[in-house]
């Protein structure tokens, strides 16, 4: 897969495109990047997907401050480079970008600078200033610019339809099996180990306490997960708790991502680890004594144990 960060680099004889942010790479998408490989084949082509950094609503709605996202830029990345896209488009997002009207930008970019032959856009297709691009306003401009469009369908699991938003409804609702289904792989989070309290030394349970490496990345509802653990060349399983440390934490506004890994002894201050989220086993509690907490993390062992294929 070739990138280009400057679309004036862009060179390639019969284009296939398709535009949006693509947060998360989920079954939808994927959809789309199926038929958009498939055209290419057919019209003996190749697959480009456009795609902007920052994501929009960070350079529009910059007070906002409640954005997330279910993937960073190097995870869509890997993604898109997975699903056996051949060009990928990352366009800079600015507000000189944003006051584009919906035609300037279909004619003097993708038509006038990519020279695309097909445009792939997906059932809910809004792009442009004020979304005012709707899929009627591009059949329209396909005939008067001579490039073909294709719609698709919405793609349904569990009989709805699959959305960056419903995977991350799912996610804080800590239902990561669903999200995981949605997404059609593992939910991850990227981060670096920092020093904390040391209280889980004290019971037996040493943790890793765990800061995001993207402040934008969601981090799933709060509660004890099963996850996979990679840190450098090693896998191991572990115990993952997302919250405010009831039994131990007084300042209930500090949420906490710590986590046990089974199997592993060693220090990982300042490393990098990755966390690949596959099933909550329970919420978050207080309990009435560390000792309480002490006996509960072993059932929370077992059942992580019993619920992780051993590696």
């Amino acid at each position: 897969m070739k990138i280009y960060r400057d679309i004036n680099q862009f060179d390639v004889e019969n284009p296939i495109l398709t535009i949006g942010s693509f947060d998360g790479v989920h079954q939808g998408h994927l959809k789309i990047i199926d038929r958009l490989k498939e055209i290419a084949r057919e019209k003996k082509g190749e697959s480009v997907i456009f795609t902007f950094y920052p994501h929009p609503r960070l350079v529009l709605f910059p007070e906002e401050g409640n954005l997330r996202l279910l993937t960073t830029l190097n995870e869509k990345i890997r993604l898109f480079e997975r699903a056996g896209i051949d060009h990928l488009i990352i366009f800079p997002f600015t507000k000189e970008f944003s006051q584009l009207t919906y035609t300037e930008f279909v004619k003097n970019i993708l038509v006038d600078t990519l020279h695309i032959q097909t445009l792939v856009v997906g059932y809910d297709h809004k792009f442009g200033k004020n979304r005012e691009g709707s899929f009627e306003m591009l059949q329209d401009l396909s005939q008067e610019l001579n490039f073909q469009l294709e719609k698709l369908d919405v793609l349904l699991i569990d009989d709805i339809n699959i959305s960056s938003t419903k995977v991350r409804n799912s996610l804080q609702e800590g239902n990561v099996q669903r999200a995981n289904r949605y997404l059609g792989y593992s939910y991850t989070l990227h981060g670096t180990v920092v020093e904390g309290q040391k209280l889980g030394r004290k019971i037996q349970f040493p943790t890793a306490n765990v800061q995001a490496s993207d402040p934008y990345k969601l981090i799933p509802g709060h509660g004890v997960y099963a996850v996979f653990v990679q840190v450098a060349d090693s896998r191991f399983r572990g115990m993952l708790n997302i919250g405010t440390r009831p039994t131990v934490n007084q300042n209930a506004d500090n949420r906490s991502i710590e986590v046990h890994i089974l199997g592993f002894d060693g220090n990982l201050y300042g490393r990098e680890i990755e966390l690949e989220f596959v099933e909550k086993i329970r919420d978050e509690q207080k309990f009435a004594s560390v000792d309480d907490l002490r006996l509960q993390l072993e059932k929370d062992k077992q059942t992580v144990l019993s619920r992780l294929p051993a590696l």
